[in-house]
């Protein structure tokens, strides 16, 4: 059996202001954005920059109860882990980007770590694995 997670889903306050964010400021690559008539939503998908994984689903809050996740879809916790190449690379051009640290590099055995904040709040790690690492090749 072959199994993989194809989407994540982050909850936005709007489909533009989350594709200008994640396009511009965090490089990423908009990879589908489709007008579904049937259910008066958009289906739009992005990914880091030559990921081949899992991508991510921008999907608007449509209900009360969604609005009150967005920036706060686990509780406070770091929410998603963007692996690198080049930690401090990325790192300094996050930061020319005017991306948000709310904790400094940290160089661990796993490898090189900052948390970063998106534009709704959600916690980021920007993550260099060590090249012994599990995951170093994944």
């Amino acid at each position: 059996m072959k199994q993989s997670i194809v989407h994540l889903a982050l909850v936005v306050k709007d489909y533009d202001e989350a594709i200008e964010f994640y396009t511009k400021k965090l490089s990423f690559e908009l990879i589908e954005d489709t007008y579904q008539p049937e259910q008066k939503k958009r289906w739009v998908v992005i990914a880091p920059p030559n990921s081949s994984g899992t991508t991510i689903l921008l999907a608007k809050a449509s209900n009360e109860q969604q609005e009150k996740a967005v920036g706060n879809q686990t509780g406070g916790r770091v929410f998603l882990f963007l692996k690198t190449d080049n930690f401090w690379r990325d790192y300094e051009d996050m930061k020319s980007k005017g991306i948000e640290f709310t904790r400094d590099p940290l160089e661990a055995d796993y490898g090189t770590v900052a948390v970063f904040k998106d534009l709704y709040g959600n916690q980021w790690d920007l993550l260099e694995l060590a090249s012994n690492h599990p995951l170093y090749n994944r």
